[in-house]
């Protein structure tokens, strides 16, 4: 099957599509960009076929309706693949972390400290699978943030027993993942899958009556080779990655084109990044007629959001649900990021609100942000929100109510995969490319 893939590097997150030759997305590939985009780029793409994969094997089990609960199965299949990704990847740790046991540092406690890495994989090992249950709860699914709270938590234990420092251990870590994160699973992903698939069958009494039916299904799925055809590349890492000029295309015309394939009628765009806001005015056919960016001041985009996270001591996706339990926003005189530490600290001394304070803080970068569209042209019917933060519902609720107060009722589209528009823009101009057509001058 020819594929076409898109691969948006954003400052904080690498995205990739994979498209068919009818311009259908067959996968979705997300990454945290780290500092190095080749690899970046890598991981994504291979998250992107992984999951293109798993929508060949829905089509092949579409056969065994009756037989199984086609939902409830992949995701048991899937959690039971990304079990065996995370031990992959902790036995790549493993090793890693016992070559930096070396040098005069290590000299006296080499052996202690080999033994303490043993024990901290063990039980990394041993509650490996609670990680992947049905219910289990994950603040984050990268491998580096789900190791690496669960190594801190077992190494401080370990390290006590042990009677050694417990920087050792850290030290040994914070090399080592580094490593780890800057190269791709090294294995085969067919293997991984039937693994993962004899994990499901012996396990899963629900599905073993149709397990021959089930293994030949999947086999066949397998079988299917998702030939990468054509690949371009966008995004705020673009310049970085070793690609030829016609297999880069700017952000705004992946957004441009992204959006306009998600809401054929949309005519304006206001995507909202790690590193810069973009407000972009596209015609019928998704050809971009006009745009506005921010300066380099970061004021507004999702890096300001998380400074403010850092300053409040809360995670990234704490926010939006803590600004919408306010009534009463603050009134944000600023949204400078260099400023915006010290107006939050006094407001917070003076005893407003944290939610308060949020929700003025969401207000500010929304108001900001529709002034760089209206420079682009104004809002439009119809407007599209895409980018990571879509996904924050105080953002979305201030932009509706700011949009209804400027421009009236327009109809705003929010798509649950907003954050792969860019990446989504570029693998439709792959396809273009490879059929021959112009950028945008043919649908």
């Amino acid at each position: 099957m020819k594929t076409f893939v898109g691969i948006d590097l954003g400052s904080t997150t690498t995205k990739a599509v994979l498209l068919d030759e009818d311009s259908e997305v067959i996968g979705h590939g997300i990454t945290n960009s780290r500092s190095n985009y080749a690899t970046a780029a890598r991981v994504a793409s291979q998250e992107a076929r992984v999951d293109g994969q798993f929508t060949l094997f829905r089509r092949a089990l579409t056969a065994a309706h009756g037989l199984i609960d086609l939902d409830t199965f992949l995701g048991t299949l899937e959690r039971a693949f990304r079990l065996e990704q995370f031990l992959e990847q902790l036995d790549d740790l493993e090793q890693t972390c016992i070559g930096q046991i070396q040098g005069e540092r290590f000299a006296k406690v080499a052996s202690g400290v080999n033994d303490s890495l043993a024990e901290v994989f063990r039980r990394l090992r041993q509650e490996a699978p609670e990680l992947y249950a049905p219910d289990a709860k994950r603040k984050s699914d990268f491998f580096r943030d789900i190791a690496g709270s669960r190594y801190h938590s077992h190494a401080e234990e370990v390290a006590r027993d042990a009677n050694l420092p417990y920087d050792l251990l850290l030290n040994v870590y914070d090399k080592s993942i580094i490593e780890v994160e800057n190269r791709p699973p090294a294995g085969e992903l067919s293997d991984k899958f039937r693994r993962a698939l004899g994990r499901v069958l012996k396990t899963d009494d629900s599905v073993k009556s149709a397990a021959t039916d089930i293994q030949k299904m999947i086999e066949d799925a397998l079988a299917v080779d998702l030939e990468e055809t054509y690949l371009v590349g966008t995004g705020y890492g673009r310049v970085t990655l070793p690609f030829s000029k016609e297999h880069i295309r700017s952000e705004i015309l992946c957004h441009g084109l992204g959006a306009h394939l998600m809401y054929p009628q949309t005519r304006t765009v206001l995507d909202i990044g790690g590193q810069d806001t973009k407000g972009i005015q596209i015609d019928e056919r998704g050809i971009v007629a006009n745009f506005q960016m921010n300066d380099r001041c970061a004021a507004g985009c999702g890096r300001y959001l998380g400074y403010i996270a850092d300053e409040m001591n809360m995670g990234l996706h704490e926010l939006g649900p803590m600004a919408m339990k306010s009534d009463k926003p603050a009134r944000i005189n600023s949204t400078c990021t260099v400023f915006a530490g010290a107006e939050l600290r006094d407001r917070l001394s003076l005893g407003e609100k944290r939610e308060d304070i949020l929700a003025g803080l969401h207000r500010a970068i929304i108001l900001r942000a529709i002034s760089i569209i209206s420079r682009s042209g104004g809002v439009t019917d119809e407007f599209t929100f895409t980018g990571g933060v879509a996904k924050n519902e105080a953002a979305v609720r201030e932009l509706r109510k700011v949009i209804n107060e400027n421009y009236g009722d327009v109809t705003i589209n929010i798509n649950p995969d907003s954050i792969y528009t860019g990446a989504l823009g570029a693998a439709e101009f792959a396809r273009r490319a490879h059929l021959g057509q112009a950028d945008g001058s043919e649908q």
